[in-house]
């Protein structure tokens, strides 16, 4: 399980840079992946985003050195903060208390320790799913950027959604769907200049059209999955149980090419649905 193996070294990465500005593009190199990828494999795996884990471990960090005497000051610079005020309402966040607060004998504080991922056998709940290899297709429609952090991305992606479909722009990206993939597509991509993107498409040979967008899906090997179920929760929790349950065991490796997912009809409360997930073969 050499991914795993990998994960765990990009923890200790970052437990080694609590106190410096921490490179998430180098914690991702550490473990195989891209930034993107990474942080959506950590946010499913530890049930938190990266960005709050990271959080979590300064102020637990933070409290062991102001209960041995540091001063806030000092505290708040040494965890990257721009002001004593920030770190304050960071820490509060954390402890639910302030941190001069902390310094007091029998003071209440919470521990959150370091992550270190194994494989757990979990359940009984089988998961269906079947292979593809597909060389490069073309894809038409729209697009929006998004943020390094995934946490801004939960806002960002669903208003895009909602944009485009009350403005008309998703029923017709229904008429020009071709026969390569049946289906409107999200998916998630790199672009040119390193900006991350999401985009609301389909398979289509279909000529550009206003406002549109064209990008051509590098040929990979996808895991697909399908499943049905109100959105987005239903989409959201079989993505955790590809990364808990189907991956851990599964031989592959998440490999760095663009997750889609693949919306057959257009009912929110009981959708269609199929995930996409790249993957290559452990070596």
């Amino acid at each position: 399980m050499e991914w795993l193996e990998q994960l765990n070294k990009s923890i200790d990465y970052i437990e080694d840079h609590l106190t410096d500005d921490i490179d998430i593009s180098e914690a991702a190199k550490i473990a195989y992946c891209s930034t993107y990828h990474f942080q959506r494999m950590f946010s499913y795996l530890a049930g938190v985003p990266l960005a709050e884990y990271i959080r979590r471990r300064r102020a637990t960090l933070a409290a062991f050195d102001l209960q041995q005497g540091g001063k806030v000051l000092d505290i708040s610079i040494k965890y990257g903060y721009e002001s004593p005020t920030s770190f304050t309402r960071a820490f509060k966040n954390i402890h639910q208390i302030a941190p001069r607060d902390a310094k007091k004998s029998g003071a209440s504080l919470t521990i959150f320790p370091p992550l270190k991922f194994s494989i757990t056998v979990k359940g009984v709940t089988c998961m269906n799913y079947h292979m593809v290899k597909k060389d490069s297709f073309r894809v038409v429609g729209y697009s929006v950027k998004i943020d390094k952090n995934m946490e801004k991305n939960c806002e960002i992606i669903p208003k895009f959604w909602d944009k485009v479909s009350s403005s008309g722009q998703l029923e017709n990206l229904w008429l020009l769907m071709g026969e390569e993939i049946p289906g409107v597509l999200g998916v998630r991509r790199d672009n040119e200049v390193g900006e991350w993107e999401y985009l609301i498409v389909v398979a289509s040979n279909a000529p550009l059209q206003e406002g549109m967008i064209e990008y051509e899906v590098s040929s990979a090997q996808w895991a697909v999955f399908a499943d049905r179920g109100p959105m987005p929760d239903a989409i959201q929790n079989l993505h955790k149980r590809i990364f808990t349950e189907w991956l851990p065991i599964s031989g592959y490796e998440y490999a760095n090419a663009p997750d889609i997912e693949v919306y057959l009809d257009s009912n929110p409360k009981n959708l269609a649905f199929e995930v996409w997930f790249p993957v290559n073969e452990e070596e």
